[in-house]
């Protein structure tokens, strides 16, 4: 058997990264405590043997690495042996570079782009960001993003944990140029206690999430709870303050457990789920904010399954013809934010001297993965247990939203990925998608002989397109000089309308609190996103006032008038009939 050589070691001694001595086996160690010898190593070792494997593909492939070899006691530890022999590779070299460089830039929201549909738990699927509407909440701005999307109700035992290798981020920008000024990081944090039953003459651990009645903790096996940072300026080397609960003091929040089902909350999951809004400290801010982490039941209408069955229902029959749509019996877990306006805003303002502030989410994971091959979940007292995984590297941007529907239906398929690992200031490599659209002339080409017709494309493109999605609209959300870049943007001083009043077309039908001044639960921005694109906003448009829609719509009913928002979320059990709308 020939040892493969190794992976551009000159590349390795580039990195100056501690390594054993040339020529002889190394181990990586899985023992009880799957110690990667430590993990600052492991970080740095991890993204070099994702290169190996790429460049023994293309020079070594009559070679192979020796795989782990278990040792007397399997269960205890475990060695991976690898030989080193110093002989560079140039084209090695080149590879690992090109592939670290890669996938700094480009990594990869309802499953809205290729790669992103294979991690789940970080897809972001809607952004809503408006003035508080609560009674008595008029100086507040409440930010909700959605991650993990199309949760069934009764998808247990397991249900839809956050990922605690990621981290979830809510940018704020407040000086109009397309780069975040504030953010809030939240970061999610597994905890497990073993739950065991005497069974005859062992104790036996339990395979459910809760053994009785969830609100007790000593019945819950695994819960989650989180940390939430603001960071001032960039991201990731800004000055981050860790926010701490107003009324405790401390720096860690619990998560609620999703709705198992009325059985395992016998007083109602609401009375369980309000005890998980908190009030938080904010910096150099003279009031509090509120938080909240937890599921909630999916407020966005669509008719997702025809639309994307080339629009496969009548875009211009009544707007409910089709019931509450396709995500009406589905949960989503929310990251909801309530904040003081004072503390947030900036210099990006109107004309008139109307504080702007542009808003989107993203969700972060690590660059690489190494399955362990003796997975378990860590308790108190096996601290040092990993899970399935062990993550390492740099955190990598692989969600992104701001605007709804930007990603689903503006932008290529090719780019994609692309556009879910960028950054708004660098948007300009995207406006083809907006200044020359093809979601209208797919809609004439399918809908012509109803009368459809695509807006004329002027010299400069569809500039009302760029005004809707890359600046806002001059006079309600337009900061001025604003650098062009996709978001969600609110005009913090424009009148708040009560719930009770909205109108979900919004500011399509004079209601200027609702999108695309931000965007509210009860705002139907898949209708109003279909008027804008065919001309909505394009005087003299063939399509200017024609009433297009996906044929379905909230129930403002379903909606609570007070943080967060969103309503609770549809229980697992009982689950024998099927649910429309939450109703069954």
């Amino acid at each position: 058997m020939l040892w493969c050589p190794t992976f551009a070691l000159s590349a390795i001694e580039k990195s100056r990264l501690p390594l054993p001595a040339q020529n002889v086996p190394f181990a990586i160690k899985t023992s009880k405590e799957f110690n990667f010898i430590t993990h600052w190593f492991y970080e740095h070792l991890v993204l070099r043997l994702i290169c190996a494997q790429i460049i023994l593909s293309i020079t070594a492939s009559n070679c192979r690495l020796p795989e782990y070899t278990p040792m007397q006691h399997p269960k205890q530890d475990m060695e991976c042996y690898m030989t080193i022999t110093k002989k560079p590779l140039a084209i090695g070299v080149a590879l690992c570079a090109l592939t670290l460089q890669s996938a700094t830039s480009f990594a990869s929201s309802h499953r809205e782009a290729p790669f992103i549909t294979e991690i789940p738990k970080v897809d972001g699927t809607d952004f809503y960001m408006f003035r508080s509407y609560e009674p008595t909440r008029e100086n507040y701005v409440t930010l909700i993003a959605n991650y993990l999307p199309l949760q069934d109700a009764y998808g247990g035992p397991n249900y839809f944990d956050l990922d605690e290798d990621a981290i979830y981020e809510i940018h704020i920008d407040n000086n109009a140029d397309g780069v975040e000024d504030l953010t809030f990081q939240f970061q999610m944090q597994d905890n497990f206690q073993d739950i065991q039953l005497p069974i005859g003459n062992e104790m036996v651990s339990v395979p459910l999430k809760n053994i009785g009645d969830a609100a007790d903790p000593g019945n819950v096996q695994f819960s989650q709870s989180y940390t939430l940072k603001m960071i001032q300026g960039d991201r990731r080397t800004g000055s981050a303050t860790t926010l701490t609960n107003a009324t405790t003091g401390m720096s860690t929040f619990d998560k609620p457990l999703d709705n198992i089902g009325e059985k395992s909350f016998p007083n109602g999951y609401a009375n369980y789920a309000s005890d998980f809004v908190y009030d938080v400290d904010l910096p150099n801010c003279s009031a509090d904010g509120r938080v909240f982490v937890g599921q909630r039941k999916e407020a966005f209408a669509v008719n997702l399954g025809e639309i994307f069955d080339l629009v496969n229902t009548n875009p211009l029959g009544e707007r409910n013809a089709e019931g509450p749509g396709d995500l009406a019996d589905k949960n989503v877990t929310s990251f909801a934010l309530e904040l003081p306006k004072a503390c947030i805003t900036g210099t990006a303002a109107t004309s008139n001297g109307q504080a702007i502030i542009g808003g989107w989410t993203t969700a972060s994971v690590r660059q690489a993965r190494i399955i362990n091959p003796e997975p378990s979940l860590a308790t108190s007292d096996m601290s040092g247990q990993k899970g399935a995984t062990v993550e390492g590297g740099a955190f990598t941007q692989v969600s992104r939203l701001g605007m709804p529907l930007v990603n689903e239906v503006v932008i290529g398929l090719k780019d994609k990925d692309k556009f879910n690992a960028s950054e708004p200031k660098d948007d300009g490599q995207f406006l083809t998608y907006v200044t020359n659209p093809t979601l209208p002339a797919l809609l004439e080409i399918l809908f012509s002989d109803a009368g459809a017709e695509a807006p004329a494309i002027g010299p400069n493109g569809r500039t009302d397109l760029v005004a809707a999605f890359l600046t806002g609209l001059d006079g309600v959300n337009q900061p001025s000089n604003p650098t062009p870049s996709e978001m969600l943007r609110l005009n913090t001083e424009l009148p708040i309308t009560p719930l009770s009043e909205q109108n979900d077309l919004a500011a399509l039908a004079g209601d200027v609190g609702g999108f695309p001044n931000g965007r509210r639960p009860y705002d139907d921005t898949v209708d109003i996103a279909l008027r804008v694109v065919m001309g909505a906003l394009v005087d003299g448009a063939p399509n200017q006032n024609v009433p297009f829609t996906d044929g379905v719509r909230l129930d403002r009913k379903e909606l609570p008038n007070e943080f967060p928002y969103l309503a609770m979320p549809i229980a697992g059990s009982p689950n024998d009939e099927v649910m429309v709308g939450g109703m069954r």
